[in-house]
Parts: structure tokens; C-alpha cells; sequence
């Protein structure tokens, strides 16, 4: 097994252990952390062990290998093809952008560019997972860029999105940049997920050195209530 299989549920009973709840053959992250889950296998067991961690009417984010099919008790609420992408090596570009490291108190901006720009889950707590560095303008958060999952040896760069008002400026690329660097200079290898139909977002990627590994599913499941 790669050790990129099955990410959320590694990255949860390792580096991210302590923001984890778990029964038996499910975990899943602090809701206020992130909506995120991991299965040990997406079978009826599993599904029934999630339940135990997901409230009546909650929801719960799952990477599959496979359409999800979590049997009576659950619906599924949204299901996107979600490429997996691991950088292939050799040298990262240098920045030509000052970054600041992002903290507590940069949490609602954060949050509100989030929303804003949908580049998945975001949280109140996301922002703990690890390193978040943005680039302001004129006062304003115009772009930032983070990591998420980790698990030994790898850390997944996440939450890329830049304000609409300050596009074509090549902040994006210069904060994933920044943060691959930091990750390598660590000993670790950064991966990344992305929709598979945002071609422009895949072709960034590929330009930074990152290719793709895996093709997977990301789905959004509720418990009934």
C-alpha cells in the first residue's frame, strides 16, 4: 500500500492523532477543525463505526477509491472526482512574493476567503493543521495557502485560493511555492488534491512539479436523522 492510500484516516491516527475522534474502523477530525473522515475500509462496518462519531443530520467528508455507497441510515450529498497529485522532485522556483505567516487572529479573514473561493472544507480550526501563509494587499488578504493532511513522510498542501480581486498575479502559485519549499526543506514530499475537471488548476500544478498519482472521489455524506 502507498502510503498516499487512504490519507485522512493515516493522517488521523499519526501526525493529526491528537485533533482525532475514533471508533473502532472510522476516525474523523474535530468538526470544528475539519469536516473530513477516514474509513479503515468503506464497508457497512465502517459506515456503521462513523455513525457513532457523526451526529443525526451531520455530514462527513470522505476520500474513496469508489463511488460511495454507505448503505440505509446515510445519504450522499455530493460526490466530485478528485485527482491526487504528489510533486515529482527537482528544483522549486523562488518566490518573488513577501509572505506572512498566518495566525489566530487572521482566522475570520481566513474563513471568509474560504467561503468566498471554495477551495474545500475550511474550518475555524483548519488553520491549526499545520503552516498557513498568505499574502496581503493594501491590508487585505488576497491570497493563502496551507497544509492539511500529513502523514509520515508527506504533507498535503491545501485551502489554495486567491480573492477574485487580486487574480492573474501569480499569487497562487508563489504561496504553494513557498509552502512545497518549507515541506521539502523538512525531509517530506507535499502532495495535493484537486478536482479533476479544474484543468486550470492542474496545468499550476504541473508547472510546480506536481503529477498525478491517483484519481479518487471525495463525497459528502449525511446521517439520517
Amino acid at each position: 500500500m502507498h502510503p498516499l492510500d487512504n490519507p485522512i484516516w493515516k493522517s488521523l491516527g499519526t501526525s493529526h492523532a491528537r485533533f482525532a475522534r475514533s471508533a473502532g474502523a472510522a476516525r474523523r477530525f474535530l468538526p470544528e477543525v475539519s469536516p473530513l473522515a477516514g474509513l479503515a475500509e468503506p464497508t457497512r462496518a465502517g459506515y456503521d463505526a462513523l455513525a457513532t462519531l457523526v451526529e443525526p443530520g451531520g455530514a462527513a467528508g470522505l476520500f474513496l477509491e469508489a463511488s460511495a455507497a454507505p448503505g440505509p441510515g446515510w445519504t450522499v450529498l455530493q460526490e466530485i472526482p478528485l485527482l491526487q497529485m504528489a510533486h515529482a522532485g527537482g528544483a522549486i522556483g523562488a518566490p518573488a512574493h513577501g509572505f506572512l505567516e498566518l495566525g489566530d487572529a487572521d482566522v475570520p479573514e481566513m474563513v471568509a476567503l474560504a467561503r468566498l473561493t471554495k477551495p474545500g472544507p475550511f474550518d475555524a480550526r483548519t488553520r491549526e493543521l499545520g503552516v498557513f501563509l498568505g499574502i496581503r494587499v493594501d491590508g487585505r488578504l488576497a491570497a493563502m495557502t496551507g497544509e492539511r493532511l500529513r502523514v509520515p513522510g508527506w504533507t498535503e498542501l491545501s485551502a489554495v485560493c486567491t480573492h477574485p480581486d487580486f487574480l492573474g498575479r501569480g499569487l497562487a502559485g508563489a504561496l504553494m511555492s513557498e509552502v512545497a519549499a518549507r515541506v521539502r526543506a523538512r525531509g517530506e514530499t507535499p502532495f495535493l488534491h484537486v478536482r479533476a475537471d479544474n484543468a486550470r488548476a492542474i496545468a499550476l500544478y504541473e508547472r510546480l512539479g506536481f503529477a498525478p498519482r491517483a484519481l479518487l472521489r471525495y463525497a459528502s455524506v449525511r446521517r439520517d436523522a
